[in-house]
């Protein structure tokens, strides 16, 4: 089972272009209800599980550790995964969640950041005026005024940017490429951070765009902490995250007249409905316009 762990590893990475971390997640998932499976049965192979099993690690999962159905749902995803990669390499015939339908959950609607708190931490006086400080102020405007991916971000290339015409190339998920227009306020930060990165003393990763002080990579756990870090200063929300960023970013595009299709290709979703989850969030801004602007909104009528 190692080989095809490793096997599924390297699909995950190299085919399907996920990140580290959603991988390392995926394999934990695997490897949890392996572990259970082999708890009942210790000569069991994954290839050879049904779906009762399956059912029994839920059941174990809702009733026995108190794991919340979205949690449940996403580790039954990995699992999904596991077994697609299984199907695709003629190891299994049948996958046993082919019928599984996932557990009812709540329908959570984030809560992006309002344009006050953006504009508060592009304000920052945090930013000092050095590369470090250049650079953290560069990542915030990307995630604001592109919308892509932490994982986008990372994998920026020196030449992803066309400053001629004002773009940004990015390779999103599957490996499709797509071209984000750049605003004269981010790019006027892109030129600024080029001529800050042109003075490292050491550049290890010399096609990135986005890197370190000591000239490396960047990596997903930097991106983070360093979006949590500066929006704890302006913002008492709960989550602060990239992913929270480029919820904003379709949201207030949304707040201010752009259609739906526009900020679905902006994204990079390869359906329309992935970006209308974000027209909750502008319905809520709606709301609570016309109720602070209708004229009988406070009379009790």
């Amino acid at each position: 089972m190692v080989d095809n762990k490793d096997a599924f590893r390297d699909y995950l990475l190299k085919e399907k272009n996920y990140s580290l971390l959603t991988v390392r997640a995926y394999l934990d998932d695997v490897c949890a209800f392996e572990a259970f499976v082999k708890e009942e049965e210790s000569n069991a192979l994954l290839e050879e599980v049904v779906y009762g099993q399956v059912r029994g690690w839920i059941i174990h999962l809702v009733e026995q550790q108190g794991v919340s159905n979205r949690s449940v749902n996403r580790k039954i995803s990995s699992l999904k995964a596991f077994y697609k990669f299984l199907l695709k390499s003629k190891q299994i015939a049948v996958s046993p969640l082919q019928k599984h339908k996932a557990l009812k959950t709540e329908k959570k609607v984030q809560v992006p950041f309002n344009e006050k708190e953006m504009q508060d931490v592009v304000a920052l006086e945090e930013y000092a005026d050095d590369f470090e400080g250049v650079r953290n102020r560069l990542i915030v405007e990307l995630f604001y005024t592109t919308g892509i991916r932490r994982a986008e971000l990372i994998g920026l290339n020196v030449n992803s940017y066309d400053a001629a015409n004002g773009t940004l190339k990015v390779l999103g998920k599957r490996n499709k490429e797509r071209f984000v227009p750049v605003l004269a306020c981010t790019a006027a930060v892109l030129q600024q951070y080029f001529e800050k990165r042109a003075g490292l003393e050491e550049i290890v990763n010399p096609e990135m765009l986005i890197l370190t002080d000591k000239g490396k990579k960047i990596n997903e756990t930097f991106v983070y902490r360093l979006i949590n870090r500066y929006f704890s200063v302006v913002s008492a929300k709960v989550k602060k995250s990239p992913h929270v960023l480029r919820h904003t970013f379709a949201t207030h595009l949304l707040n201010n007249g752009a259609d739906l299709n526009s900020v679905k290709e902006l994204l990079g979703h390869a359906s329309l409905a992935s970006t209308q989850v974000y027209t909750h969030s502008s319905l809520a801004e709606l709301k609570s316009v016309y109720k602070d602007a209708h004229p009988r909104s406070n009379n009790g009528s």
